[in-house]
């Protein structure tokens, strides 16, 4: 198994993945970064062991974070990512052309760094677009401090673990609306409710207390493993019920060709198991 990286992230089940060429493996002051290739994944990029994003398969993960609320919500100018420092997030929020300023606040700036050398096809040159603008900050200490406004913001924390861990708090939550304009979005990636059953449960009681309307959507994604990955929902808008035919409106209006997303799949992805409908508050 010296060929095999195991990703042990949950206690009672974990999945391996085959390690070919490795490109990149060094400690930066706040985590292992390390990229592979797996024949099926392509490059992968982990984080401690844990798999972040491949190559194969990330299209699923950062169409369904901005592309959901982007186009729901219709008139979003204004978006902030929190983490997302491969670029795949901003790749998608750029691809609408109504979006006038992206931030990005990475705490890390060697994520950034390797992820613009070793993972190039997933940012597909978003770091070099006029409307982004790149902050290396603690994302916590960025959303207390801000006066600035968003349209949309999207929380793409690594697991609850570690520099991540403060991106799943009330605290954070409530800071994250105080920056929304009215009817704006929040987003956030909440794990494999499968397997991390709490992480959303407690999402949700704090979407519960800040916003009219809270809930998630799902999407299953394969190197997430353990079932579909939900995504938490907050805002005081009516977003959430944007009728089909206006999202295939915005979608053709866009001009943007997705591998993953579809106005249907966006509209199904809130229709939840009921083993998920137990874990809301």
């Amino acid at each position: 198994m010296t060929d095999w990286v195991r990703e042990a992230l949950h206690r009672d089940y974990a999945q391996s993945l085959r390690v070919g060429e490795v490109l990149y493996d060094s400690a930066t002051d706040h985590q292992r970064l390390r990229v592979f290739i797996n024949g099926t994944f392509g490059r992968v990029l982990t984080l401690d062991d844990v798999v972040q994003t491949t190559e194969g398969d990330n299209f699923i993960y950062h169409e369904m974070m901005t592309h959901v609320p982007i186009l729901a919500h219709g008139a979003a100018r204004r978006v902030l990512i929190i983490g997302g420092g491969d670029g795949g997030m901003a790749r998608e929020v750029l691809r609408h052309r109504s979006v006038e300023h992206v931030t990005m606040v990475e705490i890390d700036a060697g994520v950034v760094d390797f992820s613009r050398t070793y993972l190039p096809m997933l940012s597909q040159g978003a770091f070099d677009d006029p409307r982004l603008n790149l902050v290396i900050n603690d994302g916590a200490a960025f959303i207390r401090n801000t006066a600035e406004k968003f349209d949309v913001i999207v929380v793409d924390s690594t697991d609850p673990v570690g520099p991540g861990e403060v991106l799943f708090t009330d605290t954070f939550y409530g800071h994250a609306k105080r920056a929304l304009t009215p009817g704006g979005i929040l987003v956030t990636q909440n794990g494999v409710p499968f397997m991390q059953g709490a992480e959303l449960t407690n999402t949700m009681r704090a979407f519960k207390a800040l916003f009219a309307d809270w809930g998630c959507y799902l999407a299953s994604i394969p190197t997430y493993a353990g079932g579909p990955m939900a995504f938490g929902w907050g805002t005081d808008g009516d977003a959430r019920q944007t009728p089909l035919d206006v999202l295939d409106q915005r979608f053709a209006a866009a001009g943007i060709e997705t591998d993953y997303y579809t106005p249907e799949v966006h509209k199904a992805a809130f229709a939840l198991p009921a083993y998920v409908k137990r874990l809301m508050p």
